[in-house]
């Protein structure tokens, strides 16, 4: 501090000695700097949430006490004008039991996750960097610089040494086919259903709906028609297989399936989410074509969904939202994620250099429509009010970013690499802990596509962290582009289930990462 009126107070000695300046003319503390204004915010929002239970506890207890004083003759005087009034009762009685049962008869039914299983490969389909970037070398399809750039890739990417590439790419040369294909497909699928239907001890008969997502690999018969036949499903099952919609792909099978669980009643739903790589991978030298060589691993996820009443006592989650947002109408965000031949005539995937400006516009798309429907009142209010000051005051009053935190206990943001976790850990204000799901994801099992969420509640579940009431936003980016976010709500304190992929592993997460 600066001017009169002012004394050090020095403490500590030496040359290490702490000095504190005080204005001896302040008679009141320094608010600013002796209050923790997050501890103001929370006290605000616990203020305006229960806002009308704190006015309506008052006309409670006057109308308890007034009840109270009540003698027989009031009791009795009360009866004789219901009776005079009882066609007027009769009426207000029927109107609210017609308005009680439209209302129970129309209400959307709860959809429950019963379960859900993520598929964890064998030891030997594990690709350490050295392997890796040796196998890249033997292939002879890739130049020193293409495998440089790989190198410092994987160093960055926030990948560990565990992560997973499939059966045909530990062969020099890969031994790609479309039998190979298949074989991945399958062992991935059917590793992670086997494991649901036995946790669950659902007979596969009893599913009525199927859907399954795999964007680069859409064989015929279908994904979806190969699970059919493998575990012998009856044929009068709704299927669906959905190809080319990417990483977001995942929400968008959950949505679908529960909009049909909301028209066939009683019933059983599958969500089978997976990629396939065998077939995918690209050997040519472009740099934007190389990063999902690096990046994408081997995985998939297979979750039951259920709108029987009966199952929410054994359930884990309801599905409270769905909100899809698609910026296919922009052209950048059409082509920023774009399967394409490069100038050699080799197929790969590019990465627009604009993606993560794309993914922030796509995400505040979404947040826009998901806020109203997740966040507390005293959130809404602030963030209604910074828009106005906004308007009134031609843009000078900086946007108020609502606290997603107050609304949320765990983040599931989709494993697609270091990036979106940084832009999102910081754009949505959020601490180290809520991003640890999706970095111990990514630097475990790398990115595995539209299963990436998946692994992500798999962790926050190993990890004893999933309590009754809490509530899990899951958001995923999908070539398209597309931002798409699902909410769920645990049911009870939620345990890991047998075989989970973090298993044999979860005492050693989280990790210290180092790029």
């Amino acid at each position: 501090m600066d001017g009169a009126g002012e004394s050090r107070v020095g403490g500590g000695g030496g040359d290490g000695s702490v000095g504190v300046q005080i204005r001896q003319t302040r008679m009141l503390p320094d608010f600013l700097q002796s209050v923790n204004l997050k501890y103001v915010k929370l006290g605000y929002h616990y203020l305006i949430s229960n806002l009308l239970t704190l006015c309506l506890f008052p006309l409670a207890v006057v109308i308890s006490v007034e009840a109270s004083q009540m003698n027989p003759d009031d009791l009795k005087q009360l009866w004789i004008h219901l009776q005079y009034n009882l066609v007027s009762i009769i009426i207000c009685s029927a109107i609210l039991v017609f308005g009680l049962t439209v209302y129970v008869m129309t209400r959307p039914r709860p959809v429950y996750l019963v379960d859900f299983s993520c598929y964890l490969p064998p030891d030997h389909l594990k690709a350490p960097y050295a392997r890796f970037i040796e196998h890249s070398r033997l292939t002879g399809d890739f130049d020193d610089s293409a495998l440089e750039f790989q190198r410092k890739i994987l160093e960055r990417s926030g990948l560990g040494e565990d992560t997973y590439v499939p059966e045909a790419m530990h062969f020099v040369p890969p031994r790609i086919s479309m039998a190979a294909a298949r074989e991945e497909a399958e062992q991935v699928m059917f590793g992670a259903l086997d494991n649901l239907f036995a946790n669950t001890s659902v007979n596969p008969k009893d599913i009525g709906i199927l859907v399954v997502n795999c964007s680069l690999f859409n064989p015929t018969p279908s994904l979806s028609a190969m699970i059919v036949n493998k575990y012998k499903l009856r044929g009068n099952i709704r299927s669906y297989n959905l190809g080319g919609m990417g990483c977001s792909a995942g929400v968008i099978a959950v949505d679908l399936a529960k909009d049909m669980l909301l028209v066939h009643r009683n019933t059983y739903a599958v969500v089978v989410s997976t990629e396939n790589i065998t077939q995918n991978w690209y050997f040519g030298n472009k740099k934007s074509m190389l990063i999902p060589n690096c990046l994408f691993r081997v995985g998939g996820s297979a979750v039951l969904l259920s709108n029987k009443s009966r199952d929410k006592r054994r359930s884990k989650y309801r599905l409270v939202h769905v909100v899809r947002t698609h910026r296919g109408a922009d052209d950048k965000a059409f082509r920023c994620v774009y399967q394409e031949q490069d100038d050699t005539g080799r197929t790969g995937v590019s990465l627009s250099k604009d993606l993560m400006a794309i993914a922030g516009e796509t995400l505040k798309t979404n947040i826009t429509t998901l806020g109203p429907l997740v966040l507390p009142i005293s959130e809404q209010i602030l963030f209604f009010m910074t828009l106005v000051v906004k308007k009134l005051f031609n843009g000078k009053v900086k946007p108020y970013i609502p606290d997603f935190k107050l609304a949320f206990e765990h983040f599931c943001v989709h494993a697609g690499g270091r990036a979106v976790i940084d832009e999102l850990e910081k754009n949505l204000q959020l601490s180290p802990v809520h991003v640890e799901a999706s970095r111990m994801t990514l630097h475990r099992f790398g990115n595995t596509s539209s299963s990436s969420i998946w692994y992500e509640l798999a962790y926050i579940e190993a990890k004893g962290r999933m309590r009754r009431g809490n509530r899990v936003w899951q958001i995923a980016f999908g070539s398209g582009f597309k931002c798409n976010s699902a909410i769920w709500e645990a049911l009870r304190h939620v345990k890991p289930s047998n075989n989970s992929p973090w298993e044999d592993c979860i005492d050693k997460y989280p990790v210290t990462l180092r790029y």
